[in-house]
């Protein structure tokens, strides 16, 4: 997925200046009576002792989601929202942004956190977390702060990596952060539910000649599309259709449109930024010579995705029942 451009980095505060700065707490939130003061949890693939957060920072709309989604939101000191979502007060937990901060509409860097004495920082790895920005995790154990990736983007994570399907990787999510807040059972709970809806679905859903589908993040010359790694490849997969790309191990990534044209895909989903609307990018497709002749195309077989429906988040089951109630409504 492009990301907005990078701005200039500023003068990073040094590091017992933010250890001062953590002294701060928040707001608490109904624990579970069993949670100790520090719980061991995945992080990637490695085992990480945390303290139960009162400050964490949360990278765009799928972090700050699976936090408000737990009932967190007084465990939350702000959160950092670039360009490419859309509007908070879309949201199902547009209550809970409202009381919270947001701190900046940049891309995550250290001094946002800095500044908002985060005691957690939850994001991706190379969505949020970057090593050209200087941010990653090892760089904020450093600074005594705390961090926490979604396992989704953990597949090639340096030193140590895990592979979860996107679907189990947002279950997990949610139970790692329950573990580490000291709400397993709310957690269990909210993680139960989204299973209940994909199962519904996936009942539903067609089992013989799955449509084929291509997504359509970004890009003229090439196109961003979804590998077999982010949401949008289980949101096709369990709504009974079939991602032209599935087969590529990668999160977003650049294909050619040879590619595409030679996949034939029946139906285009457009992933609708705030910054990148859904119809410029059909009205690309309609009027461009490799991709007017589209089966999708020419039928007129767009389905919108928004932003976060694609990314790892709860609304993630929202997209798979819209996308799944479309393809229902096909007439193939």
């Amino acid at each position: 997925m492009m990301t907005p451009p990078e701005r200039p980095k500023r003068t990073i505060v040094a590091a017992a200046v933010v250890a001062a700065l953590l002294t701060g707490c928040g707001a608490s939130v109904q624990d579970d009576p069993q949670a100790s003061d520090r719980v061991p949890v995945m992080r990637c693939g490695e085992k990480v002792d945390y303290r139960k957060p009162e400050r964490a920072v949360a990278y765009e709309g799928g972090s700050a989601d699976k936090l408000f989604s737990l009932g967190l939101a007084d465990r939350v000191a702000g959160y950092v929202m670039p360009p490419a979502n859309p509007p908070v007060s879309e949201s199902p937990w547009a209550a809970d942004y409202a009381k919270v901060k947001m701190l900046s509409d940049d891309l995550l860097n250290k001094e946002i956190v800095v500044e908002a004495r985060a005691d957690l920082v939850v994001a991706g790895w190379r969505s949020g977390f970057s090593e050209q920005r200087g941010i990653t995790p090892e760089i904020l154990d450093g600074l005594g702060i705390q961090s926490f990736m979604h396992s989704e983007s953990c597949y090639n994570y340096p030193g140590f990596p895990q592979k979860l399907p996107p679907f189990e990787a947002l279950y997990s999510d949610l139970e790692r952060l329950g573990q580490i807040f000291g709400v397993a059972d709310k957690a269990s709970e909210v993680v139960g539910g989204l299973k209940q809806r994909v199962d519904k679905v996936v009942q539903q859903a067609p089992k013989d000649n799955p449509v084929p589908v291509f997504l359509y993040d970004s890009g003229t010359d090439q196109p961003f599309t979804a590998g077999n790694q982010v949401p949008p490849n289980d949101i096709i997969r369990l709504a009974g259709a079939r991602n032209v790309f599935a087969g590529l191990e990668a999160r977003w990534t650049q294909v050619g449109w040879e590619a595409v044209t030679k996949a034939a895909p029946e139906v285009i989903i457009i992933l609708d930024y705030g910054d990148q609307p859904a119809q410029k990018k059909i009205d690309f497709l309609k009027t461009s010579s490799r991709t007017k002749d589209l089966p999708a195309v020419r039928n007129n077989r767009f389905f919108v995705l928004d932003y976060n429906e694609g990314i790892s988040g709860p609304r993630n089951i929202d997209g798979l029942e819209k996308f799944a109630a479309y393809l229902r409504g096909l007439n193939r």
